[in-house]
């Protein structure tokens, strides 16, 4: 093993932090750190590709935020081990959500992510309360659209519900760690796909679409299309200050809940009657 590391810091505003991730998570296959404003990428391999990738990211949403970048050459130490410390598992009504390295709970619904390996842990604001909304929601049989479904937490929370589940998501990584993460739980899905849900030839008695507002915003008529009759649609993902975005979009809907957590909105709404 090299003497040596590289470690890229990343700070940007704090909303930023988790889109960031979720696309750093795709490009590059090793373990992240996530601070309130800031990514942390290792790796003893060349990391400079990531940091090109960020910059042209960002360049296309905002040429005006404040965006830094730290590159360094540093000791080695076992900062995989030192990462999978600062995980801890995260408990979400009936879900016991956990990394590989710690045991399951018996009495709970259990979730085995590792987030060194694939992003969409629970921990996040919008996870965490799309989690809560599918046990509320979520029935035994019911089929299930996870439209972006990065790790497939979402999905894998319908499927242990004993849901029917379809899976998609324009990122091909995304689609093979959410394979993985099936695998890895022991868990089935129906179909998984590449992809939105304009792909989908079937309804749904619940679609979850946990992305951001202005994805929402552009994918609306393709969610209320795959959305059944009485069936029921989870949004997330939602910036406070982008809500009223995705109420235009589906002002033609009831909305029958909501939660605001740490500035994101989670929005559930029902389709017909």
């Amino acid at each position: 093993m090299d003497n040596n590391y590289n470690e890229l810091v990343i700070t940007i505003p704090k909303e930023m932090v988790d889109f960031v991730a979720d696309y750093v998570s795709n490009i590059f296959n090793d373990a992240i750190e996530m601070g309130a404003d800031n990514i942390i990428i290792r790796s003893e391999k060349d990391i400079s590709y990531v940091k090109d990738g960020v910059e042209a990211l960002l360049s296309q949403l905002d040429s005006t935020m404040e965006i830094s970048f730290d590159m360094q050459v540093k000791k080695n130490e076992d900062w995989i081990q030192k990462y999978k410390n600062s995980i801890e598992p995260i408990e979400v009504g009936s879900f016991y959500i956990y990394p590989s390295w710690y045991e399951s709970k018996d009495e709970k619904i259990n979730i085995k992510i590792d987030p060194a390996l694939a992003f969409g842990s629970g921990h996040h604001a919008t996870t965490f309360s799309c989690i809560e909304f599918i046990e509320k929601y979520v029935k035994a049989d019911d089929k299930i659209l996870d439209v972006g479904c990065g790790s497939g937490i979402l999905g894998l929370a319908c499927s242990k519900l004993g849901a029917d589940v379809d899976l998609c998501d324009t990122d091909p990584l995304s689609v093979s760690s959410c394979k993985d993460n099936f695998i890895l739980n022991e868990t089935t899905y129906n179909k998984i796909w590449e992809g939105s849900a304009n792909k989908s030839d079937k309804k749904y008695e619940v679609v979850i679409a946990n992305i951001i507002a202005d994805v929402l915003r552009l994918i609306s008529k393709d969610i209320q299309s795959a959305t059944k009759d009485g069936g029921v649609m989870i949004l997330s993902g939602i910036l406070d200050k982008k809500e009223e975005l995705v109420l235009k979009s589906f002002k033609n809907y009831t909305l029958i809940d909501r939660k605001l957590k740490d500035e994101w909105v989670t929005l559930v709404y029902k389709k017909g009657n």
